[in-house]
């Protein structure tokens, strides 16, 4: 379990969770990639800690947002070691529909992210343990949140 951490492997868990969250994939799928220990998430709009918060938002935002295409333009660990700090850069493109308007409206931005990741301890495998949102870069002609 004291294996140090890849930069390899935290780019193959950020395509994994991306992935998930683009096709709204059950909570059996997703929790597994966030620790059970210690959780901190930073979105725009809320701060949560553990799972149980952690599901909330997720059940409201799959119910919001459609046709979700998230691309990672940029994984680099800022720390190294059995615990790590990674700069994550993706770029999402959503669509919503805010009633009674007549259409949806495309979001377009890039996420500047700070994710802390380790190994579970009862899997082996890696896991979020916090995950900040920096910044949103609206692209060009983009909705906004």
């Amino acid at each position: 379990m004291n294996k140090s951490i890849s930069q390899s492997e935290v780019q193959a868990l950020a395509a994994d969770w991306y992935r998930k969250l683009d096709v709204h994939a059950p909570m059996v799928e997703v929790l597994p990639l966030l620790s059970d220990e210690v959780l901190e998430m930073k979105f725009p709009e809320a701060t949560l800690f553990g799972m149980a918060e952690f599901e909330g938002w997720y059940q409201r935002v799959i119910r919001i947002f459609f046709d979700e295409v998230h691309t990672v333009k940029e994984v680099s660990l800022t720390t190294e070691g059995e615990s790590v700090e990674a700069h994550v850069v993706v770029e999402w493109k959503a669509s919503v529909w805010n009633a009674p308007n007549a259409n949806s409206a495309r979001i377009m931005l890039d996420a500047d992210q700070t994710w802390s990741v380790k190994r579970s301890s009862k899997t082996g495998k890696l896991v979020i343990t916090k995950y900040v949102v920096n910044s949103l870069d609206y692209h060009p002609g983009s909705a906004k949140l």
